[in-house]
């Protein structure tokens, strides 16, 4: 526990961070899963679609700092690399 009044509330403070962190970081996972699922399913209206939601998803977790940017940015395009395939085919 903490010793001092300021350590109590850093304690509070990352607590609530941390709560955030996880709500923000599932919603982000489920929006990629849905661009995944959409793509093995063959539909490629559904996964353009959802990859059009998912992309501001991903954009504000790297600028909420819960993921690298070069992270985001390799999310990105595999995603799109799913849907470019899935409409050649």
């Amino acid at each position: 526990m903490a010793n001092s009044a300021q350590a109590l509330k850093r304690a509070k403070q990352a607590e609530k961070s941390r709560q955030q962190n996880m709500t923000l970081r599932s919603r982000l996972r489920t929006k990629i899963k849905s661009v995944v699922y959409s793509a093995e399913e063959g539909n490629s209206e559904a996964s353009a679609s959802a990859y059009k939601e998912a992309v501001p998803y991903i954009d504000s977790a790297v600028n909420k700092g819960l993921i690298h940017r070069n992270k985001a940015a390799r999310l990105k395009s595999r995603l799109n690399a799913r849907i470019v395939k899935l409409q050649q085919a």
